[in-house]
């Protein structure tokens, strides 16, 4: 879809890319081939340019230069291109605010192996291993898990980002991730009613109690996060690209869904529940 794509070009928007796809320039060939074009001569400039550059950046497996002219909301077209080169991630943590508290598990998927990443084991090889990749998604990772991130390992993750809080809005998509979810079919299974807030639980449970099982229940809806990222991924990519002339062409199929390491304790979900609901009402 980046080939087709123009909405990265300065003073371009989505009606000038849609003008030019109904005039014949589908993609960055037509556009040089073609003699005449309904824009002033500035414009058509500046488009020269950056395609010229576009597709240096493209040959060089260049994420980065697209995503930093892209939209939010339109940086799904980055994803197809550097697919290969894409981890999903998503942290957990000791409370809902960055300041005072901690990460505790951090799950990062990218299409075909899982890793997982824990506090006081392993937490620290994460950022090794995320430099191996080129793109990350995440939902509301712009706001929450990256700067979280670059705080706790005084870094910073200079990956293309494709986060699809953004991505998902603008197909009336909203209210986080386990509700978007829900809205497009996605089902949890023994982990329905599980969130970031009852994640916190189980690690103050495997923590105070020694309860591996809660740790593994953490960790396998940790994991879960991340591989139903890849498929909200491929669901809004095919959703915007129905929009687009490129349907029949571009539409991805949904991934396969891996085998996930852990399964969630039904036993430890009830009883912390039960605890939070006798405490706290909810």
């Amino acid at each position: 879809m980046l080939k087709n794509s123009f909405q990265h070009i300065p003073g371009i928007g989505e009606k000038t890319e849609r003008q030019l796809w109904n005039s014949g320039i589908i993609d960055w060939t037509s556009f040089f081939k073609t003699s005449h074009i309904n824009l002033s001569p500035k414009k058509i400039e500046t488009m020269t340019d950056c395609i010229e550059g576009s597709k240096k950046n493209l040959q060089s497996n260049n994420p980065k230069f697209f995503s930093g002219l892209m939209p939010a909301a339109q940086q799904w077209r980055i994803f197809a291109d550097f697919r290969s080169s894409t981890a999903y991630i998503e942290i957990e943590t000791t409370g809902l605010q960055m300041w005072g508290c901690e990460i505790t598990t951090i799950a990062l998927y990218d299409g075909s192996s899982i890793k997982y990443y824990v506090q006081g084991h392993n937490l620290d090889d994460f950022i090794e291993d995320i430099e191996k990749y080129n793109v990350i998604v995440t939902y509301n990772g712009k706001t929450f898990d990256v700067p979280f991130i670059e705080k706790h390992f005084r870094t910073s993750l200079n990956h293309a980002h494709i986060d699809l809080r953004y991505v998902l809005k603008s197909l009336g998509y909203s209210g986080g991730l386990k509700k978007c979810e829900k809205a497009m079919g996605i089902d949890r299974g023994n982990l329905d009613g599980v969130d970031g807030y009852f994640a916190v639980l189980l690690w103050h449970d495997y923590q105070q109690n020694q309860n591996e099982k809660a740790l593994e229940t953490l960790l396998a809806y940790n994991i879960e996060d991340v591989v139903n990222l890849e498929i909200l991924m491929v669901m809004a990519y095919n959703m915007r690209i129905k929009a687009t002339p490129f349907a029949k062409t571009h539409r991805l199929p949904l991934p396969k869904v891996p085998k996930i390491p852990f399964k969630p304790d039904s036993e430890t979900i009830d009883r912390i529940r039960q605890q939070a609901f006798s405490l706290y009402g909810f």
